[in-house]
């Protein structure tokens, strides 16, 4: 079995730490996922929330919009992540580590994660772990990116292929599984399972616009491989090229990057 405490502190020692700022410059196109997830969830009044993988808060604050009253808290291992959303939302809990630091004494009405799972291994492990968090008539609620199944990916591998044997292994990084898998997996613990996929179609200034938004995400843990700005330059260079090619502009120069999100909720 996967040991997860081991294998995110290797995640961590290979890659540099996140910018909060460069994961903002898109906050609209990232915060809306929340927004979607939190409107489907049917928990009245809950009475604490978790939020695993928070980054710069903007999920968070999704959270604690819906239910003002409610305790919400912001789990990241990120130092710079949580540093900005203590700066933002002094008065909120925050917390720096990762899910397998949670008490698993302690149990919460909602646990929450956007965007944040696909970095995890062993999704069965981890779906059990974050299930064994909820209260009774509470329930986890998911979103992630659907990264392999978008062009994207295909773009940005094909640039790591060009001259770089060390970005090899990057996707080894990621985790993602099929909508099914994720129902499988909560059939055995919950009669209640919404499972969705949205596509967003995000419109973006250039096809640079798109550089600048997976740099702060799935084009992250290459970039952090590559020890000189040279290479790291020449990188961009070569995926731009091939986002040019898979998104042609439109007729106003603007540039359509269709997004995949899978959503799940499941309730206890």
């Amino acid at each position: 079995m996967v040991n997860n405490k081991l294998f995110m502190e290797q995640i961590m020692t290979s890659q540099k730490d996140w910018n909060p700022g460069l994961y903002l410059k898109f906050r609209n196109e990232r915060t809306q996922a929340s927004i979607d997830l939190v409107s489907r969830i049917n928990v009245e009044s809950p009475g604490s929330i978790i939020d695993i993988g928070c980054g710069p808060g903007n999920s968070t604050q999704v959270l604690h919009d819906r239910w003002p009253e409610c305790i919400v808290t912001g789990l990241d291992n990120s130092p710079s992540m949580i540093a900005k959303a203590k700066n933002d939302y002094p008065s909120q809990e925050w917390i720096l580590g990762d899910v397998t630091d949670i008490n698993p004494s302690v149990r919460y009405d909602i646990v929450f994660s956007n965007a944040a799972i696909q970095w995890i291994p062993d999704h069965k492990r981890l779906i059990d772990s974050m299930w064994n968090m909820v209260n009774e008539g509470g329930a986890i609620a998911v979103q992630m990116p659907l990264y392999q199944d978008m062009p994207v990916c295909g773009v940005i591998e094909r640039a790591a292929s060009e001259r770089w044997p060390q970005l090899a292994d990057v996707m080894d990084i990621f985790t993602f599984h099929e909508p099914d898998y994720y129902y499988d997996v909560l059939s055995y613990l919950s009669d209640k399972i919404e499972v969705w996929v949205t596509d967003y179609f995000h419109i973006m200034d250039s096809h640079k616009s798109i550089i600048e938004m997976i740099k702060s995400a799935g084009m992250k843990p290459y970039l952090d491989k590559l020890e000189s700005e040279k290479d790291k330059l020449e990188f961009e260079s070569a995926a731009l090229r091939n986002i040019r090619e898979a998104y042609p502009a439109q007729e106003n120069g603007r540039v359509i990057f269709p997004f995949k999100r899978l959503f799940f909720i499941a309730y206890r």
